[in-house]
């Protein structure tokens, strides 16, 4: 793990290549769907890869703390760029450091955090979204027939997000007999759809992928119980909870930001629009609405590091700062009136982006009912 010194340089630097270099290229990103090469080059170079995985795997090992606290600097600008390795210090790369056998994690982690591989989680299917519990791909055993050789057949169609989920026993009840496997992005069989035409974070692509009698050896199952994939997914989400959370903060900071500047900038009827009272009330509730958000997220990474609650703050820290963040850049929006509506102006694009935090890591619906479950334990 680094140390607290090591850390504060670690976010020193990020800031300034945050500011220095993709809050210029966030309009191209926008614009052509695409993250630049140049930039995924630095991520790699920083250590974002992997800044979630352990140390002993090529990772920087940071506590969940230390992770949320980066996110929120990663927030300050276009959600796409935290997607290019989130996945690889989250829900992806989570399922092997949580399940995956020693031979798992030393063969995948350090390749993982070195960004020399890109994982998927490919849990949500069109018929399984918000409840993955009753999700239909299946993954049955080959039993070494001459043709197949011993290991799993998967069929089935995923949605947007391979750490493939798969149903390992047909007869089992929802959320159990759910296996989880490695599978290669071009393992035969594999068919990626075109991409998503998606309402906002342009750059971070999604797309169906369906299974066709897709063959993986034995050891594509993550750890050894073929029946443990659900409870390894929800463990995981819990932990992608509070990074969703965190960066749904960082984002509210560059709305608040973007807000007071127009504000102070923007005059009518001859003064600064920010010295009228309606403009005055949503830069308050914006910026009380950023501070809570910050301070129950930090407050759940702390419980989540000790052990304290892993199921309930991380759940509630996602549900209020992805719903604040929406109402955050509604506002920002409004402050900026008609230029605020325009293509090319940060708020706009921004609004389109916060959107997603919603649905994505269960629903606010979902976030809901897991509050209410763990309070009526």
């Amino acid at each position: 793990m680094v140390t607290q010194s090591e850390f504060d340089q670690l976010l020193d630097l990020l800031r300034g290549f945050i500011r220095r270099e993709v809050m210029p290229a966030e309009a191209g990103i926008d614009e052509s769907d695409e993250i630049p090469a140049r930039l995924i080059a630095q991520a790699k170079e920083i250590g974002l890869y992997g800044y979630a995985l352990p140390t002993e795997y090529g990772g920087l090992g940071l506590s969940v703390e230390q992770q949320v606290r980066l996110t929120i600097e990663l927030g300050y600008t276009c959600p796409a760029f935290r997607s290019l390795f989130g996945t690889n210090n989250g829900i992806a790369g989570q399922v092997l450091v949580l399940a995956g056998t020693e031979q798992q994690r030393k063969q995948w982690l350090p390749r993982l955090a070195s960004g020399e591989v890109v994982a998927s989680f490919a849990l949500t299917e069109p018929d399984a979204g918000s409840d993955p519990s009753r999700l239909v791909t299946t993954a049955r055993q080959a039993h070494g027939d001459g043709e197949t050789g011993a290991g799993w057949v998967i069929d089935g169609l995923k949605r947007y997000i391979f750490m493939v989920f798969a149903r390992t026993d047909p007869q089992a009840p929802p959320g159990k007999g759910i296996g989880v496997f490695v599978v290669p992005a071009r393992a035969e069989g594999v068919a990626v759809a075109a991409r998503d035409h998606k309402m906002g974070q342009a750059g971070a692509w999604t797309a169906d992928v369906a299974f066709t009698g897709v063959r993986v050896p034995a050891d594509a199952l993550v750890g050894e119980e073929a029946r443990a994939g659900y409870a390894t997914a929800m463990r995981s989400l819990a932990h992608g909870r509070l990074i969703i959370a965190a960066l749904c903060v960082g984002v509210a900071a560059r709305l608040v930001d973007e807000s007071v500047s127009y504000a102070k900038e923007r005059s009518q009827g001859g003064r600064p629009i920010g010295e009228y009272q309606l403009v005055q009330a949503m830069l308050a509730d914006s910026q009380t609405e950023y501070m809570a958000a910050r301070s129950l997220v930090l407050d759940a990474a702390g419980k989540y590091d000790s052990g304290a609650d892993r199921r309930l703050a991380p759940s509630a820290a996602k549900y209020f700062a992805s719903e604040a963040v929406g109402r955050i850049a509604d506002r920002a929006v409004q402050i900026h009136g008609g230029s605020g509506y325009i293509r090319g102006i940060p708020v706009e694009r921004l609004y389109r982006d916060v959107r997603l935090f919603r649905i994505y890591e269960g629903t606010s619906q979902i976030q809901q009912l897991v509050i209410a479950r763990e309070l009526l334990r």
